[in-house]
Formats: structure tokens, C-alpha cells, sequence
């Protein structure tokens, strides 16, 4: 049998775990601050976590091993995350985190277009009824009347 944490949905669970707490540790950490300097600390951080997870994991590769296409992606990646966060804090600054966070996660009805679009892959007809219902719930869950 295969050990839990090998499979990929322990992993994913445990990073929306860590998003909700992501959610609430930030909406604590940005009410007295700069949403863009809390964005920055948070960077700090976050540079020096990875830094510490690649050595003590040995995962280091040398740069120069890295195609040029990784690069391209990778570096692309790295600045929508910026633009995410920076977008996340000013959001969770200007709003509560039991409604920010809902329509963050309508990040998952980006993917799943995105993936079909860009990346041809295939979501069946119940998949696009989860996708059309995880928007339904993000926007009914930050809906305040």
C-alpha cells in the first residue's frame, strides 16, 4: 500500500491548510502596517524557508542544470506569485479575511480554464459542474448583505 504522504491529495490538503492559516495570520500581521511592506517581510521570509527546506532536503540542482524554458516558466511563475500577494495583502487590508480569502480562491476556476486553454487538458462535464460550483460558493461565501 502506498504511504499517505506520497500521494498528491495529503499534500494539497495540507497546503490549503496552510493557506487558511496564510489568511488569518496576515489579515493579524497587516492591520497596523503597509499592505506592500507586509508583502515584503512576508517575502523575506518565505526566501528564507526555502533556502532552509532545499539544503535540509538536499535538493539543491545547479542553476546551470535548469533549461531555459524552466527559467522562462519559472520566472513567470515567480512574479504572478508577486502580483498575487501583493494583491492578496492590499485585499486583506482593505477587507475581512472570511471574505477575501473565498474570492482568492476562485483562483481555482482560473486554473481550471487556464489548464484546459494553455495546457490542453480535459475536465469532463461533472468536473465543469465542480468549477461552476466552486465560483457559486467562492462569490456566495464574500456575498454580504
Amino acid at each position: 500500500m502506498k504511504s499517505i504522504t506520497l500521494s498528491w491529495p495529503f499534500w494539497a490538503v495540507l497546503s490549503a491548510a496552510f493557506a487558511a492559516l496564510t489568511a488569518i495570520f496576515a489579515k493579524a500581521g497587516v492591520e497596523s502596517l503597509n499592505s506592500n511592506m507586509a508583502t515584503l517581510i512576508r517575502t523575506v521570509v518565505i526566501v528564507i524557508a526555502a533556502i532552509a527546506f532545499v539544503l535540509i532536503t538536499q535538493s539543491w540542482q545547479s542553476p546551470g542544470s535548469i533549461s531555459n524554458r524552466s527559467w522562462q516558466f519559472l520566472i513567470l511563475s515567480g512574479l504572478a506569485t508577486g502580483a498575487s500577494w501583493f494583491c492578496y495583502f492590499h485585499a486583506l487590508k482593505l477587507g475581512d479575511a472570511a471574505r477575501v480569502a473565498p474570492i482568492d480562491k476562485l483562483s481555482v476556476v482560473f486554473v481550471s480554464v487556464f489548464a484546459v486553454l494553455f495546457l490542453g487538458e480535459k475536465l469532463s462535464f461533472p468536473n465543469w459542474i465542480g468549477v461552476g460550483l466552486i465560483a457559486t460558493g467562492a462569490i456566495l461565501v464574500a456575498w454580504r448583505l
